[in-house]
């Protein structure tokens, strides 16, 4: 693939390394031709010094031929015109960018563009793994709007049925492992203490669960 990272900083040289090693044709962006060194050594992808928000500069950096753009400068409006102008200008078919500040979402939100905020995900990953007791996420899908929770069954919710458990229509039910066998139960099922129980949510979702769970 033609790839094309706007924004040589800590994250996009380290992206761009990656997608180079990988095999892919890598051109970078930056506005400061200090940040290309940022790149290990053996980097040999295309560099482009300039403001990307400059048409001139994308096209240097081959956007008519790209199959993929990644905005991941520390600049949200940044990050949001670029992948703006990606899609709906040169309809690039895989754009991504970076959310740095989560005051900016709505704006990455209202251009509908696949973002990813390390702000946001870290800090709903760090209060999970201080807060979740016996609620784990094992995968996560986007930015973490929706993950997959396992969720250990206590005593106390022995015998009572699933759909008293997964009440909300932001956590749903996905699968339930019983003695190391994973099935795909009726919300009537009854649980059982040492259970796990396999659940797709929301943050809003999970957190009801956990209340509920506590509740018991």
């Amino acid at each position: 693939m033609n790839i094309i990272v706007v924004g040589c900083g800590r994250l996009g040289s380290q992206l761009a390394y990656r997608l180079f090693k990988a095999g892919h044709e890598v051109a970078v962006v930056d506005a400061n031709p200090q940040a290309f060194n940022n790149l290990p050594p053996d980097f040999s992808g295309r560099l482009h010094e300039g403001d990307a928000m400059g048409q001139d500069v994308l096209m240097r950096a081959g956007i008519e031929q790209a199959h993929a753009l990644a905005a991941v400068t520390n600049s949200d409006p940044l990050n949001a015109v670029v992948g703006h102008i990606a899609r709906s200008v040169y309809h690039l078919p895989h754009v991504v960018v970076r959310n740095y500040d989560p005051h900016f979402r709505p704006i990455f939100e209202a251009f509908g563009l696949q973002t990813v905020s390390s702000t946001s995900w870290g800090a709903q990953r760090i209060e999970e793994l201080i807060a979740g007791g016996d609620i784990r996420a094992v995968f996560s899908a986007g930015n973490g709007e929706v993950e997959i929770y396992e969720v250990d069954i206590p005593e106390t919710w022995n015998g009572h049925p699933i759909k008293e458990l997964v009440p909300s229509k932001e956590c749903i039910l996905v699968a339930l492992s019983r003695a190391g066998r994973a099935f795909l139960p009726a919300p009537e099922f009854a649980l059982m203490t040492g259970d796990v129980l396999v659940v797709g949510a929301t943050f809003e979702g999970i957190t009801a669960l956990r209340k509920t769970l506590q509740e018991g």
